[in-house]
């Protein structure tokens, strides 16, 4: 169990640092945006190039920021019913889920969007937009963003057996992805807070 908890830890790390630099996937989006559509009202220019290159890097956050939104659980749940649930029994709704739901849907996505990136990139097939992007290059983020979702599904498996096992913390709680800065000026905070309050306190 001790070997499958690494690997679980492993794909967390693997699947933060994709998730931490996605959001720059995001900022570039924005900025192509702006400058687009400055450029077509000071100018009047535009250009299908910048408006695909938008679609293509929103697509990418997208998809390979899936595994990233799993890690944290951030991914749209019904409660309604699972809330009032027992934790074991939501352990196991989640790991039916992931055997037997999460899994084949991205093997299944994986099996049929290789060959099709595949076959756009040996076609070397272009937007049929004047000024239009070659396409293979977004297709790339279909089976990289399914494969990092389905490595994290499995890292979310292993840490639910290790639960049930008595050998893994809650794995159903929200997690934080704090930096050593970000801790840091949290605990100054913190501290800077007691501070005040033991201030207030000895003045009265």
């Amino acid at each position: 169990m001790q070997a499958l908890l690494a690997l679980s830890r492993a794909i967390d790390r693997l699947n933060a640092f994709v998730g931490k630099y996605c959001i720059w996937l995001i900022f570039a989006a924005t900025v192509i945006s702006a400058a687009n559509a400055v450029v077509r009202k000071l100018f009047n220019y535009s250009s299908n190039a910048f408006l695909e290159v938008q679609w293509y890097l929103f697509a990418w956050s997208f998809l390979v920021a899936a595994g990233y939104t799993l890690l944290h659980r951030e991914h749209v749940r019904i409660d309604v019913v699972n809330s009032r649930l027992s934790k074991r029994t939501q352990v196991w709704i989640d790991i039916f889920g992931f055997l037997f739901f999460l899994t084949p849907v991205c093997i299944l996505v994986l099996y049929l969007g290789i060959p099709m990136l595949i076959s756009r990139f040996e076609s070397g097939e272009v937007s049929g937009n004047p000024g239009g992007l070659i396409r293979w290059p977004v297709w790339v983020a279909l089976p990289l963003g399914f494969t990092l979702l389905m490595l994290q599904g499995w890292s979310e498996l292993i840490k639910r057996i290790a639960f049930l096992k008595g050998q893994g913390p809650d794995p159903m709680g929200r997690l934080t992805d704090k930096s050593d800065e970000e801790a840091l000026i949290e605990a100054l905070r913190l501290q800077t807070e007691q501070e005040r309050q033991a201030g207030a306190a000895a003045s009265r």
